[in-house]
């Protein structure tokens, strides 16, 4: 029986014929004996390899020599493992962003930042951060203290039920949480923007935790527009997002801290979420030039 051009096909499992007793192509596919194939005390002597194809313009492969001994191919070293397993370099505190020259005015789109935004329930603060993350010419994470907090399913401590020691600690649990995944990004080159209600006069929900977490270079941004605002946009949320109107005053009288803190405060009332992202952009790019003292 004719074979079709192409590879050789392996030998049927015979006693004797199976893959360890070293199964050669040649030994089925005998041809024409060539000058110097014959066995010699060392063993066969390799056959040339046959002309290349017509067309064919690469050289031909080179002969694979024989092993010397039949262990020796056990003996050979295995290649490294390559796959599965990608070395990160280990997150730590960010260190403030570089100034660039006093000529070259600071493009935060394309320098790997840390950002807080800070501001009161419906002042925005997820929808502008996504948007910002989303349109960043750099790799760039969004990261919410809301969305880490609601990890915990069973046992969750809502603090609309009441603040009290449960819904601090898992506060502090996820703030932490926040601050660890911040640094690891940030040590891997992707830029992080965290969004949080941080109260100007409550060290509990404070800035110095932030900066202990994830670093000195964190720029703290508030978001804070009219009460009017936050009101009618947390009237369009569900769930426990949603808020009683009575705690979104409070909440938003007590942000009004932030005035004459140093920090830059953005007024968004008159702004969708795209101006309010071109806005943040600016004022980062004067935080780079010169940080905020906090």
């Amino acid at each position: 029986m004719q074979h079709a051009v192409g590879s050789p096909l392996p030998p049927p499992h015979q006693p004797g014929h199976g893959p360890a007793a070293g199964w050669s192509p040649a030994a089925q596919h005998p041809g024409p004996h060539h000058q110097g194939s014959a066995p010699g005390p060392q063993g066969p002597v390799p056959v040339p390899p046959p002309p290349p194809a017509p067309g064919f313009t690469g050289a031909p492969p080179a002969p694979v020599p024989p092993a010397s001994h039949p262990m020796a191919a056990q003996a050979a070293p295995t290649a490294p493992d390559t796959t599965g397993h990608v070395p990160l370099p280990p997150g730590g505190p960010v260190a403030m962003p570089s100034t660039p020259p006093a000529a070259t005015a600071p493009d935060p789109g394309t320098t790997t930042l840390a950002v807080l935004l800070i501001g009161p329930a419906g002042a925005g603060k997820t929808s502008v951060a996504k948007f910002w993350a989303d349109h960043r010419r750099v790799p760039t994470a969004h990261i919410s203290l809301d969305d880490v907090r609601e990890w915990v399913r069973s046992g969750f401590a809502d603090p609309q039920s009441g603040w009290n020691d449960h819904s601090e600690a898992q506060y502090r649990l996820a703030r932490r949480t926040c601050g660890f995944a911040a640094r690891n990004f940030l040590a891997n080159g992707i830029s992080c923007i965290l969004d949080d209600a941080v109260f100007p006069d409550r060290p509990v929900v404070g800035l110095g935790g932030w900066k202990r977490h994830v670093g000195p270079g964190l720029l703290p941004v508030v978001l804070l527009p009219g009460l009017d605002i936050v009101l009618e946009r947390n009237a369009e949320r569900t769930g426990n997002r949603r808020l009683p109107d009575e705690e979104v005053a409070r909440i938003h009288g007590r942000m009004a801290g932030w005035y004459g803190s140093g920090l830059p405060i953005i007024d968004n009332s008159q702004l969708d979420v795209p101006g309010t992202a071109r806005v943040l952009d600016e004022v980062l790019a004067r935080s780079i030039a010169s940080p905020p003292k906090w």
